[in-house]
């Protein structure tokens, strides 16, 4: 659009309004300035009244800042105040802490009790009347009477010392009085000799095993020690002796300063062998540090405990001096030939013979840890390779010397003698318990392998009169064996069996039936009783896992100890067993039945046994159970 245009626009609008532009501005000037005169009055009476307020502003805020620095200035001196009052109250507690903690010499003094100093002490030195209200004055009166006491004591140690020498000399004198009697004295001991042997009175032979126990290592003489108190309170029938080449024990025993000459001179000497020999081989120098790792102390110690019956354990103990262990080995000097039964071959085997003496000691590993570590640096395996030539060392070996290898306990030096003194007597009984029911094996073993299944009398009263079925073969098995047969398995499984039992097999027949037994005989027997295990091969094979009454039989043999142990200290446990398992045979067979026409039972096992009941429950478990003096069978 052109700006003719909007000129013509503008001045339309200009006539339309009546009058001239001329006129109409004239008019709006004169009102304009009237309005801006008003504008500009209300502007100067607002300016004014904002430099007014910015004024009262201005004062306000500097009276603010007066009043606030005011008000800061007594906050700091207050807080001054109080931080003045902090430190001396910080520096008063400094000084009650100095004090408090103030150590004097006389609270080093162990002075005597307020009772015992007012009782003993007397009046000028305790002033009863100032000390009574005044801890100080206390404390320093107890201090003088404790200055008065020793001032009498170091007289009194004074004049002690001077007793004391002239008693020294008094004993110097006697001792030369009684040096002089000595050589008479071995004159008069010689010739009392025949006297000493008649009267069984051997004072010579004590002196000189006393002599010699003296060079034995620390172990050897607390079980020397030990077991001679031991004999001599408790157990007559035990005698210690010692063995062994004493010049070489002296010679272990003497200080290497007395021979460092006599050990250069030979050193000199072996390296000027060694220079002309050929060097060893590694071999040979690791079987010579084998051989001196387990070196025996030439000084060993025999034990010997005397049976009622003349039998005799003999046990010989042995220090090796660089694994620092106790080993024993064993000899049984019996009083009856002990040569007949085959099976018993392995009950007096010193090998075995004192296996599990206590529970699971089978003495095969030392029981020092730190023989590991040594064993190591000679490529020695397992102790167990050299148990047979050096001895076993059983736990309650260590013990009886003293010795003590524990992971919580670290090991005293030298041996103790109470841990000694402690496992002594137990031990010793333990020992002579075992030799014997050794030797009640042997003999009744002779007895089975002859089908003779021996009874005391009594025991004769747990079982009827007549047994019929008999023990037909009583042998001996080899662990390996034991474990090929089917039907002891599950026994296997649950862990109670060991390769340290000894495993037999009893058979028991009665006619066409012939029942097999494996028995497994722990070493600690008659304390753990021996584990039966039973197979019926009668008209088929049966077992305990398959036949309810031959489970039942293996209880009556197995569970009842104290039906069977007999008199104690139950030697007669196992033929015991035997004689039940024969008599349980004869019940289950007179009282199984063999068909179904309601007779009594088979012709071939006549009804010999005497049964309330032939069967009971839904397992027609039979009657196993003998009840005396009656005589009939019940169920338990």
């Amino acid at each position: 659009m052109s700006s003719d245009t909007l000129k013509k626009r503008k001045a339309k609008v200009i006539r339309s309004d009546g009058g001239t532009p001329e006129t109409k501005r004239g008019r709006g000037e004169g009102d304009q300035s009237e309005e801006v005169e008003e504008k500009l009055r209300q502007g100067c009476v607002h300016f004014i009244t904002l430099k007014k307020l910015n004024r009262l502003a201005h004062m306000r805020l500097k009276k603010g800042r007066d009043q606030t620095h005011e008000a800061k200035q007594k906050v700091d001196v207050l807080h001054l105040q109080l931080q003045n009052l902090l430190y001396e109250v910080m520096h008063l507690q400094k000084e009650i802490g100095k004090c408090l903690e103030f150590k004097s010499q006389h609270e080093e003094i162990e002075l005597v009790s307020v009772d015992d100093f007012l009782r003993d002490a007397p009046a000028e030195i305790s002033r009863p009347h100032l000390t009574k209200d005044d801890p100080h004055q206390l404390t320093l009166a107890r201090l003088d009477w404790e200055l008065e006491q020793r001032k009498r004591l170091a007289e009194q140690y004074k004049s002690s010392l001077c007793s004391k020498e002239k008693i020294l000399k008094g004993i110097e004198l006697k001792k030369e009085y009684l040096g002089s009697l000595q050589p008479g004295l071995h004159a008069i001991m010689q010739a009392s000799l025949p006297v000493q042997e008649y009267l069984s009175m051997p004072f010579e032979r004590v002196q000189k095993q006393a002599e010699v126990a003296r060079h034995l290592p620390p172990p050897l003489y607390v079980l020397f020690v030990q077991a001679n108190a031991y004999g001599q309170a408790c157990d007559k029938n035990l005698s210690v002796s010692i063995s062994g080449d004493v010049d070489e024990a002296k010679a272990l025993s003497r200080p290497p300063e007395d021979s460092q000459d006599d050990e250069s001179d030979s050193d000199a000497e072996e390296e000027q062998q060694n220079t002309k020999r050929r060097r060893a081989t590694v071999g040979v120098q690791l079987d010579d540090k084998r051989k001196e790792m387990l070196k025996r102390h030439p000084l060993s110690l025999c034990i010997d405990l005397k049976c009622k019956d003349g039998s005799v354990l003999h046990l010989f103990f042995y220090y090796l001096m660089n694994l620092n262990i106790l080993t024993v080995k064993t000899k049984v000097s019996a009083s009856a030939d002990l040569s007949g039964a085959v099976s018993a071959g392995e009950l007096l085997n010193s090998e075995s013979l004192l296996n599990c003496l206590y529970a699971s000691d089978h003495g095969q590993e030392t029981p020092n840890p730190a023989n590991r570590y040594q064993f190591d640096k000679v490529g020695i395996i397992t102790f167990a390779d050299y148990v047979s030539q050096l001895g076993h060392p059983y736990n309650w070996v260590q013990c009886l010397g003293g010795l003590q290898f524990s992971s919580d306990r670290p090991q005293a030096e030298g041996a103790c003698s109470s841990l000694s003194a402690s496992h002594m007597e137990a031990t010793m009984k333990l020992l002579r318990g075992r030799l014997q029911s050794r030797l009640a094996l042997h003999k009744q073993f002779g007895s089975l392998e002859h089908s003779i299944v021996p009874v005391s009398s009594e025991c004769q009263h747990l079982f009827p009169a007549k047994v019929v079925s008999r023990l037909a073969r009583w042998t001996m098995m080899s662990h390996q064996d034991f474990l090929e047969l089917h039907f002891v398995q599950h026994v296997a499984k649950a862990g109670l069996v060991k390769e340290t039992d000894l495993f037999f097999m009893a058979i028991v027949e009665r006619g066409t039936a012939r029942l097999q037994a494996a028995v497994v005989l722990n070493p600690r027997y008659p304390e753990i009783t021996p584990l039966f295990s039973l197979s019926l091969l009668w008209k088929g094979e049966r077992s305990g896992r398959s036949d309810d009454n031959l489970r039942a039989m293996e209880s009556e043999v197995n569970v009842f100890r104290s039906e069977l142990q007999g008199p104690r200290p139950g030697l007669q446990l196992l033929t015991n067993q035997i004689q039940r398992l024969c008599v349980c045979l004869d019940v289950y067979l007179e009282t199984e039945s063999q068909v179904c026409d309601g007779s009594e039972g088979p012709r071939e096992f006549p009804r010999e046994k005497m049964c309330l009941r032939t069967a009971r429950g839904p397992n027609r478990l039979k009657p196993f159970k003998y009840n005396h003096p009656q005589g009939f069978f019940s169920h338990r």
